[in-house]
């Protein structure tokens, strides 16, 4: 799972993909945190993109970085705990300028059951489950 959180950081800004009814749903992010080994994401929960994984918690992400990509699918899990939300924004600290682990918005999902592949034009894919 290591590896997975560093290429995404490396990516610096990565594409997440959910469901909204029907139609899909694909926006940037640009952080992830580890905790308690597991890979959290976070977000606002007045956003619809929060909206969206309360009802469907399958989603993908996508990113791109030297000619290399990686495509993370799994089943988001929100942790409304005071730590896991203080880890994420402690491990990037430009988020608190928007958020905190005592508002009432600030969301961190963890990834449950995921499944990672890596791809370049140049290799076979390979896949990281965690």
């Amino acid at each position: 799972m290591e590896e997975v959180v560093d290429f995404l950081k490396k990516c610096g800004v990565f594409y997440i993909a959910t469901v909204d009814g029907e139609k899909p749903r694909v926006r940037p992010f640009g952080v992830v945190n580890v905790f308690e080994g597991k890979l959290y994401i976070q977000t606002g929960k007045i956003k619809n993109v929060s909206k969206q994984m309360q009802v469907n918690p399958n989603v993908e992400i996508c990113g791109f970085v030297d000619g290399k990509w990686v495509r993370v699918e799994g089943k988001v899990v929100r942790d409304d705990r005071r730590e896991a939300k203080a880890s994420m924004l402690d491990a990037n600290p430009e988020l608190r300028s928007m958020y905190s682990e005592d508002d009432d918005n600030t969301e961190v999902l963890y990834f449950e059951n995921a499944k990672a592949t890596f791809y370049s034009f140049t290799e076979e894919p390979r896949i990281v489950e965690f």
